[in-house]
């Protein structure tokens, strides 16, 4: 039995290696990977002695060859294949080891590689009597089957084979977004959307169901891409659920926008992806007990994030508060820690990095998909305009910037109210604005008074801002542009409020 080995990342190898040679194998190596095996003392003959051909430009050509590809895709059940290996003195080629350059870590032309994705494809198209090992996570299990069985079943070679065409893939499609990036001569103006999108998806996290129990779900992510969530450390409760990540991603990237905001200590509680508390304070106890006195009804099996490493007062307000489905802060002080594993056994503790920025947006919709770019507020106050006779105060000025990334992180038609740094009234996912209004007052509960408020898309006519207004709000964000903008001007001035434009509408759907 024969085996090529020629890989970039030489994790395992010299195991791989010396495991196959006393099974009996025989072993061909190419460039690095013979260095290393010869390092290690592990006999093999090196790929130019099986080709006759010196490895040339570069390092660029050195597995092209028929000696190599006609040993790895002979079929062997074809007398004509075994006679052409014969004519031309050909040994088959019965295991290839391979893995490609990384090119996601460090991008650009030379870790373009070609005579890996060709043996690889080449193996993985032959795997009815060829093995391809691409990851060393596969090494341990492919050498036990070969000291049990002598060789690797159909049915491994058949998942080896399909892990092979992934790994190419995958490795094809951080290529093709490089060079649709800045790393490449991209498209121009499709740099963003460009013509087509290759990703490749591995799965990450396997989960008991999806959004409902009759449904299969699992995180996945980009192949070669690392995600926040790959980095969280869970400390105690039960295993994440589907909806825990969603709802947990939507608070945690919340949180991080209050935060950035203000510099304060943020807190936000997130239901069904919508926001039912958030507030901002100078420690986070405190934070955390004004962003549950807005709705603590729903913030029950909800997420809370935190913006700052949990210290023993927010761990006592938050064992105080409702059950919590999922806590998520940075860190936790060990009091912290131990205090909220023990008051709180079902409750998934998260201590995670920041979110990484969002570059696109996919929805399904069967064969097809809709893509976006990220919806980010980049807009600071400074572009906002003042449109009534009252100016914002500074106090309302703080009121309405959280109120604005508050709704912006609702469900549309939203609305959010916020006093004192602290949202008191929500309302989220409603056909019509004046309802969602309504709704985000009825659960100020008469704290709307003095305080801001904030509408993701414009108002079409006054009598959402009315709906405000009467309820004692004081100041009012919103996009602007529709073609009754004067008529809700001339409502928030006959009221006494304040109104800014923002210039930008945040649709959430």
């Amino acid at each position: 039995m024969r085996a090529l080995l020629s890989v970039y990342d030489k994790t395992g190898l010299v195991d791989l290696a010396a495991g196959l040679a006393d099974l009996g194998w025989d072993l061909v190596a190419s460039g690095n990977t013979s260095a290393a095996l010869a390092g290690a003392g592990i006999e093999h003959v090196q790929v130019a002695a099986v080709t006759g051909s010196p490895e040339m430009l570069d390092g660029r050509v050195k597995t092209l060859h028929p000696a190599i590809h006609g040993g790895i895709l002979a079929d062997r059940s074809k007398p004509s294949h075994l006679a052409d290996l014969e004519a031309q003195g050909i040994e088959p080629i019965d295991l290839v080891v391979s893995n490609l350059y990384p090119f996601s870590s460090d991008p650009g032309i030379e870790l373009i590689d070609i005579g890996g994705p060709a043996m690889v494809r080449a193996a993985a198209k032959n795997f009815a009597h060829v093995a391809i090992l691409t990851s060393p996570a596969d090494y341990p299990g492919a050498l036990d089957e070969l000291g049990r069985s002598g060789e690797l079943s159909a049915e491994t070679r058949r998942r080896l084979a399909r892990t092979a065409f992934a790994h190419t893939a995958a490795y094809d499609a951080a290529i093709v977004a490089w060079l649709d990036g800045a790393g490449g001569p991209g498209p121009g103006e499709d740099a963003d959307l460009p013509p087509s999108l290759a990703l490749t998806l591995e799965r990450a996290q396997a989960m008991r169901y999806g959004e409902n129990p009759h449904q299969r779900g699992a995180r996945y992510r980009i192949a070669g891409e690392q995600s926040w969530w790959d980095r969280v450390a869970q400390h105690g409760g039960k295993e994440l659920s589907y909806l825990n990540i969603f709802d947990a991603d939507a608070a945690w990237r919340l949180v991080h926008e209050l935060a950035a905001d203000t510099g304060e200590q943020a807190v936000a509680i997130i239901k069904h992806a919508n926001p039912c508390g958030a507030a901002v304070a100078p420690d986070l106890a405190r934070a955390y007990r004004l962003a549950l006195e807005c709705d603590p009804q729903s913030a029950f099996g909800g997420i809370v994030a935190l913006g700052g490493p949990v210290t023993g007062a927010a761990a006592a307000a938050i064992a105080e508060g409702p059950q919590a489905d999922v806590i998520i802060a940075p860190d936790y002080e060990p009091e912290a820690l131990a205090r909220l594993a023990a008051k709180r056994k079902a409750t998934r503790l998260l201590s995670a990095p920041g979110p990484e920025p969002i570059t696109r947006q996919f929805r399904s919709l069967g064969a097809s998909v809709l893509v976006q770019g990220p919806d980010r507020l980049e807009r600071d106050r400074s572009a906002w305009e003042v449109v009534t006779a009252a100016a914002p105060t500074t106090a309302q000025w703080r009121d309405l910037v959280l109120a604005w990334r508050v709704c912006a992180r609702t469900t549309s038609n939203a609305i959010a109210i916020v006093t004192d740094g602290q949202a008191v009234g929500v309302g989220a996912g409603q056909q019509s604005r004046v309802v969602a209004a309504e709704i985000a007052v009825a659960k100020a509960a008469g704290r709307a008074k003095g305080g801001a408020g904030a509408s993701d898309a414009y108002f079409p006519f006054p009598d959402g801002l009315e709906v405000l207004t009467r309820a004692g709000v004081s100041a009012v964000a919103q996009p602007g542009g529709s073609i009754r903008d004067h008529e809700v001007i001339a409502a928030a001035d006959a009221a006494g409020v304040a109104m800014v434009m923002t210039g930008e509408r945040h649709f959430r759907h």
